[in-house]
């Protein structure tokens, strides 16, 4: 009884702390053509905590979608982007200005397509250090995602910048840079680890030498490219939880056509997008939940 009670009282606080570090699954609303309400409950039932989405510019939708959120208590995301098509000084001052929106409906997070590949890099930091700024001073946590056609578009810009701004925090979409590459990156580990340090948010879609969205996650002939990804996904979130970022947040981002591939003429999907986000939270949720 002795040996048990010790033993209890050694393995206590790991369970204490285990019990603590907790997955936030947000479901992306790209390619939806359901009601607010429709697709907010429908993202509840599957399991989802949020959804990430650009927030609409109709005022009555935002209405409706402030409704369903009420309504399935679910958590929301915002995406905030650099517009390339205006001109720089322009385009910052709209991109900042839509902080301001975004903040006040305190969301879960903000992740921004920061800057442009065609940009100079002290352009692309001008946008950088006033999403840093908008996040610092409304306690809402804002990353950039790593993306094509930003200034993160691929693993050698994103560490220059990462040299430029130490506390950059960034949403990992390795899937954009496996297509980039043209590689799964397994020779690059070494050059990965500060971009894995400073990932404090995953969009999870599954991306591949040529591509960056397989055609479907449950396919045999992915296996191995999807073991890279979670492989990857895993080790930044078990290392965020060793620093005490006990919940982190994963949006599940398989695309609609065209990301999602078609069939040539009808351009009938390969695959079902839902059920492929789906399938990729369980994925996660099997690996580092072990169920």
């Amino acid at each position: 009884m002795k040996i048990r009670f010790i033993l209890l009282f050694l393995i206590l606080p790991l369970i204490t702390v285990n019990a603590q570090e907790k997955l936030l699954f947000f479901q992306t609303n790209w390619g939806n053509t359901l009601s607010w309400d429709a697709f907010c409950k429908r993202a509840k039932t599957d399991g989802y905590d949020g959804i990430e989405i650009w927030l609409p510019d109709d005022p009555e939708s935002r209405v409706q979608l402030k409704k369903a959120l009420n309504t399935y208590g679910l958590k929301v995301g915002f995406l905030n982007g650099t517009n390339k098509t205006l001109p720089f000084e322009e385009s910052l001052k709209v991109f900042a200005a839509q902080f301001e929106t975004l903040i006040a409906w305190q969301p879960a997070y903000i992740n921004c397509h920061t800057g442009s590949d065609f940009f100079t890099s002290t352009q692309n930091l001008a946008f950088i250090h006033i999403a840093n700024k908008k996040g610092k001073e409304s306690g809402i946590p804002v990353y950039h995602e790593t993306h094509r056609g930003r200034f993160s578009f691929n693993l050698p810009a994103t560490k220059k910048y990462l040299a430029e701004v130490p506390d950059l925090k960034l949403t990992l979409d390795i899937s954009h840079w496996m297509v980039v590459h043209e590689s799964l990156l397994k020779d690059q580990d070494a050059e990965l680890e500060e971009v894995l340090t400073n990932s404090y948010h995953i969009h999870a879609r599954v991306g591949h030498a040529e591509g960056p969205q397989v055609n479907d996650p449950e396919a045999p002939e992915w296996r191995d490219v999807l073991e890279r990804h979670l492989d990857i996904w895993e080790k930044v979130i078990r290392s965020k939880w060793q620093e005490g970022k006990n919940v982190y947040t994963i949006t599940t981002e398989f695309g609609p056509p065209d990301y999602l591939p078609t069939t040539p003429y009808t351009r009938m999907p390969l695959a079902d997008q839902w059920k492929a986000n789906l399938y990729i939270m369980n994925a996660i949720k099997a690996r580092l939940y072990g169920k």
